[in-house]
């Protein structure tokens, strides 16, 4: 299965606003059974917009309450997404390191996954006494080994729905 990545914040929030497939002590991942929303284009060609002035309330994205889709409508990718807040990583080293890993994981575990959006996010932060090094092979190891289970998990709980 490929692996997209995931661009829009309306399917960031989507995914975000289900409950975590799945939690580590540093990651939490989202998902959810359906593609990136469409852009929605006006009869005219233009995309819809909310700063021209029209008189009538006009939505956007209307795939937010969008239900799951059946099994033979499924998208045939995983669009990932990846959020690593500076909070919880200050360098821009240990957050690209971090990035890599998860971008890594999902390719690694793509075949048994099941299709659609999915957002890993970094939860808590690594120890910064137990990891130095920004970019670590330790702190790479440590989060491999811990992206590789939560996978795991999450493509078992994908297996049992």
């Amino acid at each position: 299965m490929r692996v997209e990545r995931l661009l829009r914040s309306v399917d960031f929030e989507r995914a975000l606003g289900t409950p975590p497939r799945g939690r580590s002590a540093h990651f939490a991942v989202h998902h959810v059974a359906a593609g990136p929303a469409a852009r929605r284009i006006q009869a005219d060609g233009s995309k819809l917009s909310t700063s021209q002035g029209t008189s009538g309330v006009q939505v956007v994205d209307d795939s937010a309450g969008a239900a799951p889709l059946p099994a033979a409508v499924r998208p045939a990718a995983c669009w990932l997404g990846v959020v690593v807040p500076k909070r919880h990583a200050r360098r821009s080293v240990t957050r690209s390191l971090l990035k890599r890993e998860i971008r890594a994981g999902i390719v690694r575990h793509a075949e048994r996954l099941e299709a659609g959006l999915w957002v890993v996010r970094l939860r808590a932060p690594f120890d910064a006494q137990r990891y130095v090094s920004a970019a670590s092979a330790a702190l790479r190891r440590a989060a491999r080994d811990e992206l590789d289970l939560l996978f795991e998990r999450a493509a078992a709980r994908s297996r049992l729905a």
